[in-house]
């Protein structure tokens, strides 16, 4: 008996942004299928307007599985994760050790398959690089939707995200910047209106 999926359908009780009060809050279960989403568009954008040649489904399915470590380590607020390198180390370690709990849940079979997706050593810089965009577009994403519901606590998250995506050199993540977050500071009236015209 395996409890490998039992395990990953834990991500839905484990909330995102734990030491910020939330107007709606945010468990990693959704948070993945969200960075999935995201990182699946900018390697299509990459690959279409930028003659990049990613694996995009690849690159859907090594997002989905990107926190799958966080069922067992639970979600480390940034403050704490990266307050300063011997914590950052330390907490790579331990994902590292997770990672590795997790692969050992599934039949010996089907673990080849499993590793390449839930252990980040096997995937190529690119590939890190583009789910970690996607992670903090997303990031972002949360931040636009709390101020728009009127969540003051999400100004320096915010403010903070944005110095990071600007310091990424990516021409398929600013496209989707430009194309795609506006909308997300809208309220449902508004997106449909603009649809409708």
């Amino acid at each position: 008996m395996s409890h490998f999926f039992a395990h990953l359908s834990r991500l839905k009780l484990i909330n995102r942004w734990p030491l910020m009060r939330n107007v709606r809050t945010e468990n990693v279960s959704e948070h993945s299928l969200q960075v999935a989403f995201v990182a699946h568009a900018i390697a299509i954008i990459k690959n279409r307007q930028f003659k990049g040649h990613l694996n995009v489904e690849r690159i859907a399915l090594l997002a989905i599985y990107h926190d799958a470590s966080e069922v067992i380590t639970g979600d480390l607020p940034t403050p704490i994760k990266y307050y300063n390198d011997d914590i950052s180390d330390a907490y790579k370690k331990i994902e590292k050790i997770a990672q590795q709990q997790l692969i050992n849940m599934l039949p010996v079979e089907l673990q080849e398959d499993f590793h390449s997706l839930l252990d980040d050593s096997y995937q190529t810089e690119e590939e890190k690089m583009l789910i970690k965009q996607a992670d903090s577009l997303c990031a972002y994403i949360k931040c636009l939707e709390e101020l728009s519901a009127g969540n003051n606590e999400f100004i320096q998250a915010k403010k903070r995200l944005e110095k990071k995506l600007k310091m990424i050199n990516s021409p398929e993540m600013d496209y989707f910047m430009n194309h795609f977050l506006p909308s997300f500071s809208l309220s449902l009236d508004q997106i449909s209106e603009q649809n409708s015209e």
